[in-house]
Protein backbone atom coordinates (compact mmCIF):
# COMPACT_ATOMS: atom_id res chain seq x y z
CA UNK A 1 0.00 0.00 0.00
CA UNK A 2 1.39 3.30 -1.03
CA UNK A 3 1.36 6.25 1.77
CA UNK A 4 0.12 9.61 0.97
CA UNK A 5 1.66 12.80 2.03
CA UNK A 6 0.68 15.04 4.60
CA UNK A 7 -0.47 17.30 1.93
CA UNK A 8 -2.89 14.57 -0.26
CA UNK A 9 -4.12 13.23 3.19
CA UNK A 10 -5.45 17.31 4.31
CA UNK A 11 -6.66 17.32 -0.16
CA UNK A 12 -8.33 13.59 0.53
CA UNK A 13 -10.12 14.53 4.24
CA UNK A 14 -11.07 18.29 2.51
CA UNK A 15 -12.54 16.53 -0.94
CA UNK A 16 -14.14 13.50 1.01
CA UNK A 17 -16.02 16.68 3.45
CA UNK A 18 -17.88 18.32 0.62
CA UNK A 19 -21.34 16.95 0.83
CA UNK A 20 -22.29 15.69 -2.51
CA UNK A 21 -25.61 17.87 -2.09
CA UNK A 22 -23.47 20.78 -2.39
CA UNK A 23 -24.39 21.82 -6.06
CA UNK A 24 -26.09 25.20 -6.40
CA UNK A 25 -29.69 24.62 -7.98
CA UNK A 26 -30.22 26.65 -11.08
CA UNK A 27 -33.59 28.52 -10.50
CA UNK A 28 -35.34 31.15 -12.81
CA UNK A 29 -39.00 32.57 -11.95
CA UNK A 30 -41.79 33.01 -14.47
CA UNK A 31 -41.95 36.44 -15.98
CA UNK A 32 -45.91 37.34 -17.02
CA UNK A 33 -49.25 35.77 -16.30
CA UNK A 34 -50.95 33.11 -17.91
CA UNK A 35 -47.25 32.07 -19.31
CA UNK A 36 -47.22 28.27 -21.05
CA UNK A 37 -45.60 25.33 -19.77
CA UNK A 38 -45.23 22.42 -22.39
CA UNK A 39 -44.54 18.84 -22.81
CA UNK A 40 -42.16 19.51 -24.91
CA UNK A 41 -39.55 22.53 -26.24
CA UNK A 42 -41.77 23.81 -29.30
CA UNK A 43 -45.39 25.26 -29.99
CA UNK A 44 -46.01 22.32 -30.98
CA UNK A 45 -46.23 20.37 -27.89
CA UNK A 46 -49.68 20.43 -25.33
CA UNK A 47 -49.44 22.69 -22.83
CA UNK A 48 -49.70 21.39 -19.75
CA UNK A 49 -49.79 23.97 -17.29
CA UNK A 50 -50.21 27.93 -17.13
CA UNK A 51 -48.01 29.44 -14.87
CA UNK A 52 -48.44 33.28 -13.80
CA UNK A 53 -46.24 35.67 -12.75
CA UNK A 54 -43.06 34.96 -10.06
CA UNK A 55 -43.63 31.15 -10.19
CA UNK A 56 -40.15 29.87 -9.06
CA UNK A 57 -38.69 27.01 -11.07
CA UNK A 58 -35.97 24.77 -11.22
CA UNK A 59 -34.13 24.73 -14.54
CA UNK A 60 -33.14 21.11 -15.50
CA UNK A 61 -32.18 21.27 -18.83
CA UNK A 62 -32.66 23.69 -22.24
CA UNK A 63 -32.97 22.68 -25.98
CA UNK A 64 -32.55 25.58 -28.30
CA UNK A 65 -34.68 28.30 -27.25
CA UNK A 66 -36.65 26.16 -24.51
CA UNK A 67 -35.99 25.34 -21.17
CA UNK A 68 -36.70 22.43 -18.98
CA UNK A 69 -38.32 23.12 -15.88
CA UNK A 70 -39.41 21.88 -12.36
CA UNK A 71 -42.25 23.43 -10.20
CA UNK A 72 -42.25 22.82 -6.40
CA UNK A 73 -44.45 19.63 -6.59
CA UNK A 74 -42.47 18.02 -9.07
CA UNK A 75 -44.00 18.56 -12.36
CA UNK A 76 -41.46 19.19 -15.36
CA UNK A 77 -42.69 20.94 -18.64
CA UNK A 78 -40.91 23.58 -21.10
CA UNK A 79 -41.00 26.93 -20.65
CA UNK A 80 -39.51 29.68 -23.86
CA UNK A 81 -36.38 30.98 -22.39
CA UNK A 82 -37.70 34.62 -23.08
CA UNK A 83 -40.12 33.53 -20.55
CA UNK A 84 -38.00 33.22 -17.41
CA UNK A 85 -35.85 35.50 -15.88
CA UNK A 86 -33.61 35.50 -12.45
CA UNK A 87 -35.72 37.39 -10.27
CA UNK A 88 -35.67 35.39 -6.81
CA UNK A 89 -39.49 33.70 -5.76
CA UNK A 90 -40.76 31.80 -3.08
CA UNK A 91 -43.94 29.84 -3.39
CA UNK A 92 -45.35 28.40 -0.18
CA UNK A 93 -44.99 24.86 0.44
CA UNK A 94 -46.58 24.18 3.41
CA UNK A 95 -50.46 22.59 3.99
CA UNK A 96 -50.64 21.30 0.87
CA UNK A 97 -54.47 19.48 0.97
CA UNK A 98 -55.44 21.49 4.06
CA UNK A 99 -57.00 24.99 4.83
CA UNK A 100 -54.38 25.79 7.18
CA UNK A 101 -52.79 29.14 6.39
CA UNK A 102 -48.64 30.07 7.29
CA UNK A 103 -48.31 33.71 9.45
CA UNK A 104 -46.30 36.15 7.38
CA UNK A 105 -44.36 38.32 10.56
CA UNK A 106 -43.33 42.10 11.14
CA UNK A 107 -40.00 40.12 11.52
CA UNK A 108 -38.00 37.05 11.50
CA UNK A 109 -38.99 35.29 14.95
CA UNK A 110 -42.10 33.46 15.77
CA UNK A 111 -43.06 36.05 17.90
CA UNK A 112 -43.45 38.89 16.07
CA UNK A 113 -46.43 40.59 15.32
CA UNK A 114 -48.23 38.49 12.09
CA UNK A 115 -49.05 41.15 9.37
CA UNK A 116 -50.55 38.49 6.90
CA UNK A 117 -51.49 35.15 6.22
CA UNK A 118 -50.96 33.18 3.09
CA UNK A 119 -51.98 29.54 1.91
CA UNK A 120 -51.08 26.78 0.41
CA UNK A 121 -49.03 27.88 -3.57
CA UNK A 122 -49.38 31.51 -3.05
CA UNK A 123 -46.00 33.46 -4.25
CA UNK A 124 -43.35 36.04 -2.85
CA UNK A 125 -41.01 37.85 -3.90
CA UNK A 126 -37.99 37.23 -1.96
CA UNK A 127 -36.66 40.28 -0.83
CA UNK A 128 -33.89 39.03 2.02
CA UNK A 129 -32.79 36.00 3.73
CA UNK A 130 -31.90 36.52 7.31
CA UNK A 131 -30.90 32.77 10.02
CA UNK A 132 -33.44 30.32 8.12
CA UNK A 133 -36.00 33.52 7.52
CA UNK A 134 -36.90 34.57 4.17
CA UNK A 135 -38.17 38.21 3.93
CA UNK A 136 -40.54 38.40 1.24
CA UNK A 137 -43.19 40.75 -0.80
CA UNK A 138 -46.60 39.84 -2.63
CA UNK A 139 -47.69 41.51 -5.42
CA UNK A 140 -50.23 43.68 -3.20
CA UNK A 141 -47.74 45.34 -1.63
CA UNK A 142 -47.44 43.36 2.06
CA UNK A 143 -43.84 42.89 3.14
CA UNK A 144 -43.25 40.38 6.26
CA UNK A 145 -41.51 37.55 7.22
CA UNK A 146 -41.73 33.89 6.72
CA UNK A 147 -40.03 30.87 7.84
CA UNK A 148 -37.92 29.86 5.19
CA UNK A 149 -38.72 25.96 6.12
CA UNK A 150 -42.60 26.77 4.82
CA UNK A 151 -41.30 27.81 1.59
CA UNK A 152 -39.75 26.76 -2.36
CA UNK A 153 -37.71 28.70 -4.46
CA UNK A 154 -35.21 31.01 -4.43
Amino acid sequence: MKMIGRLGTLILIAVLSVPAAAAAVDMASIVDNDINMRSGPGMQHAVIWKLDAGFPVEILSTRGEWVQVRDFEGASGWVHNKKIDRTPHMIVKANRGTSQQINVRSEPNINAAVVATARYGVVFKTLTTQDGWVQVLHEKGTTGWVDGRLLWGF
